[in-house]
C-alpha cells in the first residue's frame, strides 16, 4: 500500500503571511514538518504542495519534494486533491504546514484503521479537553464520535453541553476527566480516490455555518473514523502562536 503524506503550505495566509518559512531553531516550520512527517513509519513519501516559489526554494534547499499548484484554490483540501490527482497513491495523509511540533506517531495512528478497514475513506484524530478555555473556545473545534470511534458532529461550540453541569464548569472537571470531551487534531487521512471525489463536492449548510470542511463528509453520509490520541500539537496560526512554538521547541532541545 502506497501511503503518501501532503502538506499544503500558502505564502500568502491571511493572518500570518510567509509563516511557513518562519524560522523555528534555524529551520523554516516548513522544514520541520516535512521531517516529522518523514519519521513516520508508514509514510512512503513527503511531498509540499504550494503555490509559491519562496517555498519551493525553501523546501528545495533542504532536499525535500514539492509540487507546485494552481494559485486560486480556495482550501488546502482543493490543492491536496489537485496534487493527489497525480499520484499513483492508494492513501494521502494531509499533514498541516503550520503544525512543526507533530509527532510521527499522531500519523501513524491516524493511519492504522485504514490497514484494516478496506470500506475506511476518511479518517482524523482526536485529543482530551483540559481545561474550560478550550471547551468554550470558537477556535477550539469539539467532535463527538459514536461507539465506534465515527464522527457524529463538529462544532465551534461547546460539544457535549452538560446542561446540568453547565453553572459549574471549571478547569479541575476537564483535567480530572470527570467531564469528557475532545477537540478536534487537524490531520485527515484520505483513501486516494475517495479525496477527489469529496474535493469536487459543493459545500454544504453545515460546513459553510461553522466553517468546517469535514463537515461536508459527514453531511454526505461519510463515515469519519475519529482516534483517539495522546500527542499535541501547536498550530501556528498567529506571530503569538510561532513564539510558543519556538519556547516550546527550545524546551524540548535541552
Amino acid at each position: 500500500m502506497n501511503i503518501i503524506a501532503v502538506i499544503p503550505a500558502r505564502y500568502a495566509s491571511t493572518r500570518f503571511p510567509g509563516k511557513a518559512l518562519a524560522e523555528i531553531g534555524g529551520k523554516p516550520m516548513i522544514q520541520h514538518v516535512y521531517e516529522r512527517s518523514a519519521r513516520s513509519r508508514l509514510i512512503n513519501g513527503v511531498i509540499v504542495a504550494t503555490d509559491d516559489e519562496r517555498i519551493c526554494s525553501a523546501v528545495a534547499a533542504f532536499g525535500g519534494v514539492y509540487r507546485m499548484t494552481r494559485s486560486d484554490h480556495e482550501t488546502g483540501t482543493d490543492r491536496l486533491a489537485e496534487v493527489a490527482q497525480q499520484l499513483d497513491a492508494d492513501i494521502i495523509v494531509n499533514v498541516q504546514g503550520d503544525e512543526p511540533l507533530i509527532d510521527p506517531e499522531m500519523i501513524d495512528q491516524s493511519i492504522k484503521p485504514f490497514l484494516d478497514d478496506p470500506a475506511l475513506r476518511m479518517g482524523t484524530l482526536k485529543t482530551r479537553i483540559r481545561c474550560l478555555h478550550d471547551f468554550l473556545s470558537p477556535n477550539v473545534v469539539k467532535v463527538v464520535t459514536d461507539r465506534d470511534n465515527n464522527a457524529l458532529y463538529f462544532s465551534r461550540s461547546p460539544l457535549p453541553f452538560f446542561r446540568d453541569k453547565w453553572q459549574d464548569l471549571k478547569d479541575e472537571s476537564f483535567a480530572s476527566g470527570k467531564l469528557l470531551c475532545y477537540k478536534h487534531v487537524g490531520l485527515y487521512v484520505y483513501r486516494r480516490d475517495f479525496l477527489v471525489e469529496f474535493a469536487a463536492m459543493p459545500p454544504t449548510f453545515l460546513e459553510i455555518s461553522e466553517k468546517l470542511e469535514q463537515l461536508r463528509a459527514i453531511e454526505n453520509g461519510v463515515r469519519i473514523r475519529v482516534v483517539e490520541t495522546e500527542f499535541e500539537s501547536i498550530g501556528v496560526d498567529t506571530p503569538d502562536d510561532l513564539a510558543k512554538a519556538r519556547e516550546c521547541f527550545k524546551k524540548r532541545q535541552q
